[in-house]
């Protein structure tokens, strides 16, 4: 058994309870009933709750826009997604390839006679089955992604045994609204 050191013995008598008769509690009634109306402290409560909901939604809207704007497009992207053509310079029946976003795009003016082939070939006669309509916004404008559904070749415009594009890379025939109508393209 090890003797309590000096300091020891002076923080247990000073944290030791005193009697009973020698603790006097405060009285706080005067304090307490000028404070009693409930609804001094509703009110700061609902002024605190307003204020933090003001304060998350202006946190929580400063979130959701920085999210957002991250993912917008950045100024180059939006320069190289606009591509503007004077149709009126495209003479009918002819192609016009334009670059757009490092993608060629065929443009063609069509002539009523191309209009009334493309509107003539049966359903059945198609891999892709589509009409024409669904194809163009304005008939005599044929305005198409100048990829080939195969491999992703280009194909060669005015060509190939239906008049419309051909694709070298693999032997793909499309007809003058732009569906394949023969070879390995799907």
């Amino acid at each position: 058994f090890k003797p309590m050191s000096l300091t020891s013995k002076r923080l247990i008598s000073q944290s030791l309870v005193a009697n009973k008769s020698t603790y006097r509690t405060p009285n706080f009634d005067d304090v307490l009933k000028e404070n009693n109306d409930p609804d001094k402290g509703r009110s700061y409560a609902y002024f605190m709750v307003g204020a933090m909901g003001l304060l998350s939604s202006a946190g929580a809207k400063s979130t959701v826009e920085t999210f957002i704007s991250s993912m917008t497009a950045t100024a180059d992207v939006l320069a190289m997604a606009k591509v503007e053509v004077n149709l009126a310079a495209i003479p009918l029946g002819k192609n016009v390839v334009v670059k757009w976003q490092g993608k060629p795009v065929f443009i063609r003016h069509r002539t009523p006679h191309e209009i009334q082939e493309a509107n003539s070939v049966e359903m059945s006669a198609l891999k892709d089955p589509q009409t024409d309509a669904d194809r163009v916004k304005d008939p005599q404008w044929l305005i198409m992604l100048g990829i080939c559904t195969h491999l992703g070749c280009v194909p060669i415009g005015e060509a190939g045994d239906f008049g419309g594009w051909f694709c070298p890379c693999h032997g793909s025939h499309y007809d003058i609204s732009g569906r394949i109508r023969k070879g390995p393209a799907p």
